[in-house]
């Protein structure tokens, strides 16, 4: 069949097999020389192709929950969608979320997802307890931080290239209200944003929407998003039960729009309408709209038309962050290939081999795919790889060998952990080859 992730591109003919058991999985495994597992499909190029695929979607079972300390169990396969369905109005929330909630935890620990909380609350792996994996010999193995930790830290970023998870542990957060304390503050460029995320680095959650095509003094003019749980004082007698909120419709987008539609000068109209939209306030506001303004819309991939997209996202370190960004907003202005999405966030520390996140600040960008883009990305990955940054491998599908090395200085060791724990190289996609991990 055909398949293809978030971006729409590349498009593969795939094998693709829906175990429902673990026997089931171990004779996939068993009987293909190599494959890839795949969740929801949520990464946007081809981290999760390969000609043979693994879903995992059937692996969609809760095995318990502890009220008392908010660690759950669970089968690889559930979303982040269903958690929230259960769990929010029981008080309780994910410790670390993606800007979509349709990711599956086994998609999540590969990728080791981080949030808008990143500087206060690490990734995703931060809050695992364990995870077992289906290695390609058919064994399974239990990893924590402190037990089998090359093969956990080897997996939480590893892209399922050490094998395929099956279960998983984790702590959820605590919450009294679904609700968030939010408050917007725009800045009228680059020097300000950044400011701004520092005097406010204290907010549990932080995230700017950049005008990526405003120049001169304006480079980097953004509105920059502040957010906190709610508590039950400061939302009051507004609403009746605080944990409950009224279910979204989802907004279909039903078509791919033509490709004349998008250029930049209807990105250039959509930037400022957006930007002078923004009103610095506080206020409060449901979970999704917060976390998850786009998945009210679906397929909304689609406005990018047939010819696919990609998302752009690199972090910088702290130090050369302020001027790298300058360096790299210029350059997207100079090309007019500019995006509707463009989202700053702020990293704290973190540890693991090929997890995304270092102390720093990362932008994500989403670009249609053309040859000029193709030509633009060229240019960004020499300028990333001088300050000292790297991409996001969850977001790629054309990076090069070279460029993931510069920017990945733990790609030996994860190599030779790969080696170790899958012998007979059986997990690999189309992204792996193509970087040569």
């Amino acid at each position: 069949m055909k398949i293809t992730n978030w971006g729409n591109y590349p498009v593969v003919d795939a094998a693709v097999h829906s175990p429902e058991s673990v026997d089931e999985l171990k004779k996939i495994v068993s009987s293909h020389p190599e494959m890839i597992a795949r969740g929801l499909g949520r990464c946007y190029g081809d981290s999760s192709l390969n000609y043979t695929i693994v879903s995992t979607l059937r692996f969609n079972h809760l095995l318990a929950f502890d009220e008392q300390t908010g660690i759950i169990i669970c089968e690889s396969g559930v979303s982040f969608s269903e958690l929230l369905e259960i769990f929010v109005p029981r008080g309780w929330f994910l410790p670390v979320t993606p800007g979509t909630k349709f990711v599956t935890v086994g998609g999540a620990i590969a990728s080791d997802v981080h949030g808008k909380n990143h500087h206060i609350a690490g990734s995703f792996s931060n809050h695992l307890e364990w995870v077992k994996i289906l290695l390609g010999d058919g064994s399974i193995v239990q990893c924590s931080k402190d037990e089998n930790s090359d093969l956990f830290w080897s997996t939480c970023g590893g892209m399922g290239l050490t094998g395929i998870i099956v279960e998983a542990s984790f702590k959820m957060l605590k919450i009294e209200t679904a609700y968030i304390r939010q408050r917007v503050i725009k800045t009228k460029n680059l020097d300000e944003t950044i400011e701004a995320f520092e005097a406010n680095k204290y907010w549990t959650y932080s995230v700017a929407w950049i005008d990526c095509l405003a120049k001169g003094n304006s480079l980097g003019r953004s509105a920059l998003i502040l957010g906190e749980h709610a508590t039950k004082n400061e939302v009051g007698y507004r609403y009746r039960n605080p944990l409950k909120i009224e279910k979204r419709m989802s907004i279909p987008f039903p078509f791919f729009l033509p490709n004349f539609v998008l250029n930049s000068q209807t990105v250039k109209i959509f930037n400022e309408i957006r930007y002078s939209a923004y009103v610095s306030k506080d206020s409060f506001v449901e979970y999704e709209p917060f976390f998850y303004p786009l998945d009210v819309i679906s397929h909304w991939n689609r406005m990018y038309g047939k010819r696919g997209f990609t998302q752009y996202q690199f972090v910088l370190p702290k130090e050369s962050s302020k001027e790298g960004l300058k360096k790299l907003l210029t350059k997207i202005t100079e090309s007019g290939e500019g995006s509707f999405l463009a989202v700053l966030k702020l990293f704290g520390k973190q540890e693991g081999l090929l997890s995304f996140p270092r102390e720093g600040f990362t932008l994500a960008l989403d670009f249609v795919i053309s040859p000029t883009t193709l030509k633009l990305f060229n240019e960004l990955d020499i300028l990333v790889n001088e300050y000292g940054g790297r991409l996001y491998l969850s977001k790629d599908v054309r990076m090069t060998k070279d460029v993931f090395e510069k920017g990945y200085s733990n790609f030996n060791k994860f190599s030779n952990l790969k080696k170790k724990y899958d012998v007979q190289q059986k997990f690999q996609s189309l992204q792996s080859k193509r970087i040569g991990i």
